[in-house]
């Protein structure tokens, strides 16, 4: 994929070092948000779990703090 970088009123096409910066950015980015995501279902999984095992939900706040 071809970027474009600009620079005050200067557009140019990014050079392939700043393509494959950019490249890793977004690579960094998308795990990242993978990371929350996996975060946020487990944290999901976690309390419909206990509330399985028959946990009030006032008793799963005070468990976990919240």
């Amino acid at each position: 994929m071809t970027y474009k970088i600009q620079i005050d009123d200067l557009v140019r096409d990014a050079t392939p070092d700043e393509a494959a910066a950019i490249n890793a950015q977004h690579a960094t980015t998308a795990a990242q948000a993978a990371t929350v995501e996996a975060q946020a279902a487990a944290r999901a999984s976690a309390l419909t779990k206990l509330a399985d095992l028959g946990l009030t939900e006032a008793e799963v706040a005070a468990l976990i703090g919240s």
